[in-house]
């Protein structure tokens, strides 16, 4: 490293000085903290983004959001080319450079990584990082430190991207790195012109439809993604979107608004009641990369019945294995492909939508809690749909089962119902998005195939009813004494848990319980499920005995 690039360097973490007694961890949502804790961090992770374009030849993205946390807090995070998160093999380093202590000890981390790394640090590479923010007043403050992180490595330029959700963020960075159109506006254009596509290709037979109207309430979190959904809204004459609680009124921030907030307590939004009664309602969360439905019933009082993540796959899975089956139906053995559908979830998916997606004869894998480990599994698959309760999920398509699908569509153009089929799979994996999870895309899917299959919500919602579950958590000296394996399912240590949990649950009518330790805090996580409400409650304070007689906060 020459003596500008250390200069560099040195000049801009000694602007940004880490706050005395902040550590921090990257996570799946990458760094998190109130505001105020975050300056030095975001600088720093600047520097790391441009090490990452730097290492891959590729653009990355780093945007500034803190997704359904509270107005007050932020978090930075990195999008990797592909459009994913950034590379679990760098997260150590992402760490060590956010904690250390001093420039000087920051300028020794960085030149260890980048030898280790192969790195070079000659400047005459030029990479680029594109930076998002959500709407939090502290964006403005931080977007600056993220700009003097980026351009404190010798060739790298800091392009603002604005105000996006996360999901948009990563789409262009994936976008740009394929060499496809990138902006805002071809993401916008992308999305309409493919939900058109879909429907377009609605039977006739099914264009009136039973208890389905064409409007949309959705509650927007008060955060970006209400604000960018009344931008696209405008492109979609056929679907009525009415977006409450879009920042633009004076709300806050994911205060009694947004999924997090409906999908935990399972209450209606502000500004939602009873004259939203029979309603299709939906809620985003703060950055727009979760999403949940919902139904305010006649005598609410405010509850609410709940339309969650699992309902979202189950939805989709049963959509697509319909359109696979149409496209193997006709095809000769030589033009058939046999293509391989997964579906991905974890040991807290409700164990009704489990049951229910085995009894369509799907394949369905359990990855250990994590968007990470559900995106590397759903992979795997010609086509993956992953999703969790908290509703962030998405489909993936193989690029081979793509190109597959454009030579079939392009070769045959008879209008069978297996062409139809194949231009259906072709515009959904043009609508969703392919980098994460991403609450607009996922609602227009959402929309365009309850218009397909003549649904409205409550008959979607009735496709099964969830089982009863209670979450607890127990205090423990120390969570890594809990080891587990089988997706978390299964405890192998300390010895005898796992024995006295089974003997427990065998006790409840389709009991199912599995515990976990927590990976932020010192607590040993508790799931149940049974026949009951009481039944499951009481399974759930029971294991959380037995964890506490295991390796309770006062044991060793």
């Amino acid at each position: 490293m020459n003596e500008e690039q250390q200069s560099l360097l040195l000049n801009s973490s000694s602007r940004f000085l880490l706050p005395q007694g902040v550590k921090l961890s990257y996570g799946t949502a990458g760094f998190r903290a109130d505001a105020s804790l975050l300056p030095s961090t975001v600088c720093r992770v600047g520097i790391l983004a441009a090490l990452r374009s730097l290492k891959t030849r590729s653009v990355t993205g780093l945007m500034i959001t803190a997704s359904h946390n509270e107005v007050s807090d932020n978090g930075v995070k990195i999008a990797d080319p592909n459009g994913g998160m950034l590379s679990q093999h760098w997260e150590p380093f992402a760490d060590a450079l956010a904690d250390a202590p001093s420039p000087q000890h920051l300028l020794q981390l960085i030149n260890e990584f980048v030898e280790k790394e192969g790195i070079s640090m000659d400047g005459v590479r030029q990479v680029e990082v594109l930076l998002g923010r959500d709407t939090r007043p502290s964006g403005d403050a931080l977007l600056e430190a993220a700009k003097q992180g980026v351009t404190s490595i010798v060739g790298a330029v800091a392009t603002d991207m604005g105000i996006l959700t996360t999901p948009q963020l990563h789409w262009i960075v994936r976008a740009r790195n394929k060499g496809m159109k990138a902006s805002e506006q071809d993401y916008f254009e992308q999305l309409s012109s493919s939900f058109w596509c879909l429907m377009d290709l609605i039977p006739t037979e099914k264009r009136k439809f039973d208890g389905m109207d064409d409007k949309v309430v959705v509650d927007g979190a008060n955060g970006v993604g209400g604000v960018k959904l009344k931008e696209l809204g405008k492109l979609l004459n056929a679907l009525v979107i009415e977006v409450r609680n879009s920042g633009e009124d004076g709300g806050v921030l994911n205060d009694g608004v947004g999924a997090d907030y409906v999908q935990k307590e399972k209450v209606v939004p502000h500004g939602f009641g009873s004259k939203d009664a029979g309603i299709r309602c939906a809620s985003l969360d703060g950055d727009a990369d979760r999403l949940v439905y919902f139904i305010v019933p006649p005598e609410s009082n405010g509850r609410i019945d709940l339309v969650d993540g699992d309902k979202i796959l189950s939805l989709f899975a049963l959509f697509i294995r319909e359109q696979l089956s149409f496209l193997n139906e006709k095809e000769d053995v030589k033009n058939c492909h046999q293509a391989r559908l997964g579906v991905v979830q974890t040991a807290y998916a409700n164990g009704a939508s489990t049951n229910y997606l085995k009894r369509l004869g799907l394949e369905v894998n359990f990855t250990p809690t994590g968007v990470k480990y559900l995106h590397e599994k759903a992979a795997e698959f010609d086509i993956g749909i992953y999703f969790e309760a908290n509703g962030h999920g998405t489909v993936l398509f193989s690029e081979s089962f793509i190109g597959w699908l454009e030579a079939r569509t392009n070769e045959n153009t008879s209008g069978s119902e297996g062409e139809k089929a194949a231009l259906r799979l072709l515009a959904i994996s043009k609508l969703i998005n392919q980098a994460v999870g991403d609450a607009l895309s996922g609602l227009l899917l959402v929309e365009v195939i309850l218009q397909h299959m003549g649904w409205s919500v409550h008959r979607w919602n009735e496709l099964y009813h969830d089982l009863p579950s209670r979450q607890l958590k127990v205090k423990v000296a120390d969570r890594t004494a809990v080891v587990t394996t089988n997706a978390e399912t299964v405890v192998v240590s300390p010895p005898g848990l796992q024995e006295a949990i089974n003997e427990e649950t065998v006790k409840y009518p389709q009991g199912r319980c599995f515990v976990r330790p927590s990976g932020t805090e010192d607590v040993v996580r508790v799931y149940a499920e049974a026949s009951s409400q009481e039944a499951a409650d009481t399974l759930a304070n029971c294991v959380a005995k037995l964890v506490d007689q295991f390796l309770g906060s006062n044991s060793s």
